[in-house]
């Protein structure tokens, strides 16, 4: 039996800083071939090359991943500054129109980090430039040094909602995770559910109210390790049964059925 298709959203990537490509993790690849069971598709994340209908018809599944440029804040009605970072409007737009018709139709998506962000900013939500600026909040950023083991070492506890979405899926309230993000949820946007938090306040889990598909997203980056995590593997396990039904015979999973 074919494997659903999984379309990995890439970023813009400068090769020796001169040449352009579009770039994925292998972790995010491995994570979707190994834990989801899906075939993992890299799409250039450019609107001249790729329409959301012809994205939507070609694969079976999302998963919108993290990168190092931020959305841009005019997506979410606020100026840009120096603090927001650096940008790719490509992928914005791209990924933002392609997240609300998934959540239309119920094609199962999954994001992470940026992704996660994507998912709030698609739905009319808002970010904070800058999360460890906030009164209150710990840096939630990558480790400047250290090996990657070390930048991708866990971190910080998460809280999930009792009975949530999350709460069932993981079979436990609390789980320790990594945190590689500067940026995060200021208001969340229409039907957009924080259903985990960090002990700071910080939102790292979301689903969509409502939605009649598959819609989970997490700040932090599940991708690392999928296969050995024991709170990576079941998002990835869950995101692979909803990409499998809907390519059987485009049936939404929604976020009731999870576990």
């Amino acid at each position: 039996m074919a494997r659903p298709v999984i379309g990995i959203i890439g970023n813009h990537h400068l090769i020796n800083d001169e040449y352009p490509t579009h770039a994925g993790g292998t972790m995010n690849s491995a994570a979707i071939a190994e834990v989801s069971c899906g075939m993992p598709m890299l799409i250039p994340a450019d609107p001249r090359f790729v329409s959301t209908e012809e994205l939507m018809e070609t694969c079976d599944g999302f998963l919108f991943t993290g990168g190092r440029p931020n959305v841009h804040p005019e997506e979410y009605g606020e100026a840009e500054t120096e603090a927001h970072g650096a940008f790719d409007r490509a992928r914005d737009a791209v990924a933002l129109p392609l997240i609300r018709a998934c959540v239309a139709c119920g094609q199962p998506i999954l994001g992470v980090c940026r992704g996660f962000q994507e998912v709030n900013v698609a739905l009319g939500g808002t970010l904070y430039p800058e999360i460890r600026d906030l009164p209150g909040r710990m840096n939630h950023r990558m480790p400047p040094d250290g090996t990657l083991d070390e930048k991708f070492e866990i971190r910080h506890k998460v809280t999930f909602t009792e009975g949530g979405p999350f709460h069932r899926l993981m079979g436990a309230r609390e789980v320790m995770t990594n945190t590689l993000h500067g940026q995060g949820i200021k208001t969340a946007g229409s039907r957009v559910i924080i259903d985990g938090h960090a002990d700071d306040g910080t939102p790292e889990a979301i689903y969509v109210a409502d939605a009649p598909g598959f819609t989970l997203s997490v700040q932090w980056h599940p991708e690392y390790r999928a296969a050995e995590d024991p709170v990576s593997r079941p998002l990835f396990e869950a995101f692979g049964a909803a990409a499998a039904a809907w390519a059987a015979g485009r049936r939404p999973v929604s976020v009731a059925d999870v576990a």
